[in-house]
C-alpha cells in the first residue's frame, strides 16, 4: 500500500487516511491506487465491520492532484473498480463513515459522496468547483449531490462552484452530525461502534437495499427485502439475536 494512504484496524472497526498533508491531501495516482488496496483489504477482512475515511493534518481532501494532471498523469487517478481515487464506485458492502475536516471539495466532496455517514468539524468546506476550471464533477458529484441535498440547491453549487459549510450541510443533510475539528475522529468512531453493535450482516443487507431505495420500483423493493429477508434467516446471528434477547444478555454477533 502506497506511502499516500494509511491503514490502521482497532477492534471491529479500520481508519483509512489519506496522507498527503501538505497537498491538502489532493488524489495522486499513488493516493488512488493504495485507497483502492485500503478498501479492497477492508472489503475482504471478515473480522473489520465499519471503517472510517479521513484526511491527515488539517484537511479532509482537495481534489484531484491539478499537477498531476498538467504533468499528463491524470488517467491515473482512477483505479478499477472503484474509479476516481479508487473509491467513489467501488463495489462496497460494508459501511464506511467520512469524517472530515477543513477542505473536502472537488473530488474531496465526491469522496464524501461516496461514503454511507458524514461526521464533519465544524470547519468542513464542501462544493464541486469543478466548472471554475473548465471541467466537470465527474466522478459521482452532479448526480450523488442532488440526491442528497435539495434540487435547487444542489444545482447552484453544481453551476457556481461555490462552498457549502457545515452547519448548512448539516441543516440539509449532507452530513450526520458537526463537532469541533478536534473531536471529528472521536466522533465518528462513536458512530462507527454504534453500528458495530449490531449484526454485521443484517447491517450489510439493510445498506444495500437503502442505497438502492430511490431507484426501485416498489415492486422491486418488495422483492428485494424479501429476499434479504431470506438471506439473513439462515445465518447464525439471526438465531442469536432472539435468544440473547430472551436470555437479557447482549448478543455476541459472528457475521455468520
Amino acid at each position: 500500500m502506497a506511502n499516500e494512504i494509511l491503514y490502521e484496524v482497532d477492534g471491529r472497526i479500520a481508519t483509512i487516511t489519506l496522507n498527503r498533508p501538505d497537498q491538502r491531501n489532493a488524489v495522486s495516482p499513488e493516493l488512488a491506487a493504495g485507497l483502492g488496496e485500503a478498501v479492497a483489504a477492508f472489503e475482504a477482512d471478515p473480522e473489520v465491520w465499519v471503517a472510517l475515511l479521513t484526511g491527515a493534518g488539517p484537511n479532509f481532501c482537495a481534489g484531484a492532484d491539478l499537477k498531476a494532471i498538467a504533468a499528463g498523469r491524470g488517467a491515473g487517478l482512477s483505479v478499477e473498480p472503484g474509479g476516481f481515487a479508487g473509491f467513489v464506485r467501488y463495489p462496497r458492502t460494508k459501511p464506511v463513515i467520512a469524517a472530515v475536516r477543513g477542505f473536502a471539495l472537488a473530488g474531496g466532496t465526491e469522496l464524501v459522496l461516496g461514503c454511507d455517514l458524514v461526521v464533519a468539524g465544524s470547519d468542513a468546506q464542501f462544493g464541486l468547483p469543478e466548472v471554475t476550471r473548465g471541467i466537470v464533477a465527474a466522478a459521482g458529484g452532479l448526480f450523488r449531490l442532488p440526491q442528497v441535498l435539495p434540487r435547487a440547491r444542489a444545482l447552484e453549487l453544481i453551476m457556481t462552484g461555490e462552498r457549502m459549510g457545515a452547519e448548512e450541510a448539516l441543516r440539509l443533510g449532507l452530513v450526520n452530525a458537526v463537532v469541533e475539528p478536534d473531536q471529528v475522529l472521536a466522533a465518528a468512531r462513536a458512530l462507527a461502534d454504534r453500528i458495530c453493535q449490531n449484526a454485521p450482516l443484517a447491517v450489510r443487507e439493510s445498506l444495500a437495499l437503502a442505497r438502492d431505495a430511490m431507484t426501485l420500483t416498489e415492486d422491486q423493493a418488495w422483492q428485494r427485502s424479501a429476499q434479504a429477508g431470506e438471506r439473513i434467516s439462515r445465518t447464525e446471528d439471526a438465531g442469536e439475536g432472539p435468544r440473547a434477547f430472551a436470555e437479557k444478555r447482549p448478543p455476541q454477533w459472528v457475521g455468520r
